[in-house]
């Protein structure tokens, strides 16, 4: 089911269900993600709708659990505020959150990659230190990251196949072995689920709040390792590494986590956009290098 997710739909469910807002502005955000819609609701509020009935189960999710992780953070998480209810135009739950300060991480917009790493590393390590007992064990709703690697197994092997003439079949192909060599055999750790650039805030060049939590689950967290080749680069990745001190099988399965996504994306397997193919290239070639 298709939803036409604008301003004047979000007017009317706050209106609907939460009158006592109903008078505050409300515009667009100027990075929203790609599982929800987000739009600023006065100053200091957003509402966040899902795009599509296979994000739903993030609402719940989130509202439970932010609150919870938050105290045991230095950085700002969203914080919930409100959940919204289903209508005939809006057939799914939504949220009401706390507007947080900052922008979407960028080059442009950070004081230096190394200590942009080791304050990422920080934030992941206060993460996975936190009780994960009762957590929601990765699977469908993370869309299975902080799951197993083999879910995608015969999605990579077809884009190896795709890509033959691409690329060292024989390097790539050992890479994707290792990766799913070992599991992780520990107790199951937060997982963010989708640390990637447009979740990270930044101000004043500093790393200042981690967004997004839908993709949130307990399991392995190496699916959150894979920024170490989409956006750091070889020295900022060395001290992402030694800041995290997870062990080599851990970094294996996160190079295979950058691996599936980089080459089902090259392959046509993951949307056609050609700025995503450029960059997903580019994160093959930075794996091969490592």
């Amino acid at each position: 089911m298709t939803v036409h997710i604008d301003v004047s739909l979000v007017r009317q469910l706050i209106h609907l269900q939460f009158p006592q807002w109903s008078a505050l502005s409300i515009k667009p955000v100027a990075f929203s993600g790609w599982d929800n819609r987000t739009f600023h609701l006065g100053t200091e509020m957003t509402v966040r709708l899902p795009s599509d009935a296979s994000y739903t189960q993030q609402v719940e999710k989130e509202q439970y659990w932010l609150p919870y992780l938050a105290p045991h953070l230095s950085l700002p998480i969203p914080t919930p505020i409100a959940k919204g209810a289903p209508t005939a135009d809006y057939p799914w739950p939504w949220s009401i959150y706390r507007w947080i300060e900052g922008q979407t991480a960028s080059m442009a917009r950070i004081e230096g990659l190394n200590l942009f790493a080791a304050d990422l590393a920080q934030f992941l390590q206060q993460l996975q230190r936190i009780d994960s007992k009762g957590g929601p064990v990765a699977g469908e709703h993370s869309f299975y990251r902080g799951g197993a690697l083999t879910t995608y197994d015969a999605e990579t092997q077809e884009a190896i196949k795709i890509l033959r003439q691409q690329i060292d079949t024989v390097a790539v192909s050992s890479m994707w072995s290792e990766a799913l060599s070992e599991t992780w055999s520990s107790a199951p750790v937060w997982v963010h689920g989708d640390i990637a650039p447009g979740n990270l805030l930044v101000k004043e060049g500093r790393l200042c709040a981690v967004i997004d939590f839908g993709q949130l689950a307990i399991g392995d967290p190496a699916c959150d390792l894979v920024i170490a080749w989409t956006f750091l680069n070889a020295e900022s990745r060395e001290v992402f590494r030694k800041a995290l001190q997870l062990d080599k099988a851990t970094w294996a399965r996160a190079r295979g986590w950058a691996l599936w996504k980089a080459l089902i994306v090259c392959a046509g397997l993951s949307g056609t956009n050609p700025l995503d193919i450029e960059k997903s290239w580019k994160v093959i070639d930075a794996l091969m290098a490592d």
